[in-house]
């Protein structure tokens, strides 16, 4: 099997014009091999789907060539983009006719063909039991397995549930009504920060706790049945406060989701292919995250010669949380852009290419749009993918990652500060106390691996023409866990003066 999708793969990559990936020849026999000995695997192929799709080939082949059934998880938009053009195309030049399977259901068996499922749909599945076991599944997108997990895993308690429990407990209407009115008035007595949702307090938990004495364990009403069970097993709840409506949602999710997936890879095996999972190539905490235990890790470095970076990491500034950053950082940038645009007197064109400035701070961001539109003009716009000329881009972590494939390949993507989880959020307070409880290392198993995973897919469009990173958090000097930073950028070329000719 190996030898044959590495013969015909060679064959299609040397006949057509596909863009070059260095480990395709590779990845394919690895994909190949598991299917073969129904072994699990963790690849992680150094580019991430929304970006840059040129690694799909490698495991297309296997899974056409192989003659039983398979599952491919696939996020959308990527999933019509190969049933509509790639899959179909790879069918005819290789003469087979597999069978391809849509829809929300798993085929009857028996069943020889394909089966491409949205990844979301298949966890709800696959946690309810409804997939048949020894089915080999290619889960692409394991970046966000944990947060589509966790997604799923989450229940939120909205107005109308409460209005359908009210009617369904009709002698305990008002007592239930009693209640919702006291979390409503503890949830908005908290102070706004900058994601509006609040850790339920011990209070909060009495009065759940009187509510579910209340509701007997026959009541049917969704979705309290749902956050009743995960609501014993120890859970992190909290409210999210909409003060414009005045209203607010209660939710529930689970610490850790390790114990909810082991017994999904007992049932087949998987291939999981990312894009950095972990800095490790046996993905050690990432696999305790995702309970996942034994299984074959390939990791693939991004091309030295064509996804090298350059990374301009200052000395001097401020650290993000002292007086004096704001105004350190804005004379920064303010330097950054005015090198970044040409002079128009000496050059014809303007660029095209954005500029983007990542900021975690919700306030900070804010103050530093405000500040940059007052120099800069209609140039600066604040997470938006409506760009004009010239544009610079003000932007949280989380509008760059969902939109990022939208937008032009910038020319300067600008950290101001590290993706580092906020205590402030209370599902990250929940995790953090969890590893606490367990005596482990907070920080360095968690905080840090999802600062490292986001640094590297917001850096990812950078690498596609040869950008400039400004990385102007000084902890990434200051702090021992600076040089972890570095190395998840690699490969770079690193100064720390402004080089005019990297910008221009």
């Amino acid at each position: 099997m190996e030898a044959e999708v590495h013969k015909i793969l060679r064959e299609l990559l040397r006949s057509s014009d596909r863009a070059f990936w260095p480990h395709h020849l590779t990845m394919a026999r690895l994909v190949a091999r598991a299917l073969r000995i129904g072994r699990s695997a963790l690849i992680q192929t150094g580019t991430f789907w929304e970006i840059d799709d040129r690694y799909r080939l490698s495991y297309l082949i296997p899974i056409l060539l192989w003659p039983e059934a398979v599952i491919l998880v696939v996020p959308d938009p990527a999933r019509q983009a190969l049933l509509d053009t790639e899959i179909p195309n790879l069918q005819t030049w290789l003469q087979t006719e597999k069978r391809i399977e849509t829809g929300d259901r798993c085929p009857d068996r028996p069943f020889s063909g394909l089966w491409v499922i949205d990844p979301q749909l298949w966890l709800q599945q696959q946690l309810a039991g409804k997939i048949p076991a020894a089915i080999p599944t290619i889960f692409d997108g394991a970046d966000d397995l944990e947060t589509w997990t966790r997604q799923q895993q989450t229940t939120c308690i909205r107005a109308s549930d409460w209005e359908r429990l009210q009617q369904h407990l009709s002698e305990a209407a008002d007592r239930v009504r009693e209640l919702r009115s006291k979390l409503a008035q503890s949830a908005f007595r908290h102070p706004p920060n900058p994601y509006n949702c609040y850790a339920i307090s011990d209070d909060d938990r009495a009065i759940l706790d009187e509510l579910q004495a209340i509701v007997p364990p026959s009541c049917a009403v969704p979705p309290w049945p749902q956050f009743w069970q995960t609501y014993d097993r120890d859970p992190v709840v909290w409210v999210e406060v909409d003060r414009d409506a005045g209203d607010f949602f209660l939710c529930c999710a689970p610490v850790e989701i390790a114990s909810d997936l082991k017994p999904v890879w007992s049932r087949q095996s998987v291939v999981l292919v990312g894009g950095a999972l972990d800095p490790e190539t046996e993905a050690p905490n990432y696999r305790d995250r995702v309970g996942i235990e034994d299984l074959t890790c390939v990791k693939f470095s991004p091309d030295r010669h064509s996804e090298s970076i350059q990374v301009y990491v200052p000395d001097g500034l401020p650290l993000p949380n002292s007086p004096q950053f704001r105004d350190a950082l804005v004379r920064e940038l303010h330097t950054l852009i005015r090198i970044s645009s040409p002079d128009r007197g000496r050059t014809p064109f303007a660029p095209t290419r954005p500029i983007v400035i990542l900021i975690g701070d919700v306030p900070l961001k804010a103050q530093v749009g405000t500040i940059l539109a007052a120099e800069f003009g209609s140039r600066v716009r604040v997470e938006t993918t409506t760009l004009g000329h010239n544009g610079i881009l003000v932007s949280g972590w989380e509008f760059w990652r969902s939109h990022r494939a939208e937008l032009p390949s910038p020319q300067l993507l600008a950290i101001a500060t590290l993706p580092i989880p906020s205590l402030e959020h209370p599902l990250v307070a929940g995790r953090v106390w969890r590893y606490k409880q367990q005596r482990r290392d907070w920080f360095r198993l968690y905080l840090l691996p999802t600062a490292i995973s986001q640094l590297q897919r917001a850096v990812a469009p950078v690498r596609e023409n040869g950008g400039v990173v400004a990385l102007l958090d000084s902890r990434t000097t200051y702090r021992s866990y600076g040089d972890r930073i570095l190395a998840a950028l690699s490969p770079y070329a690193r100064i720390n003066y402004l080089d005019v000719n990297w910008l221009s």
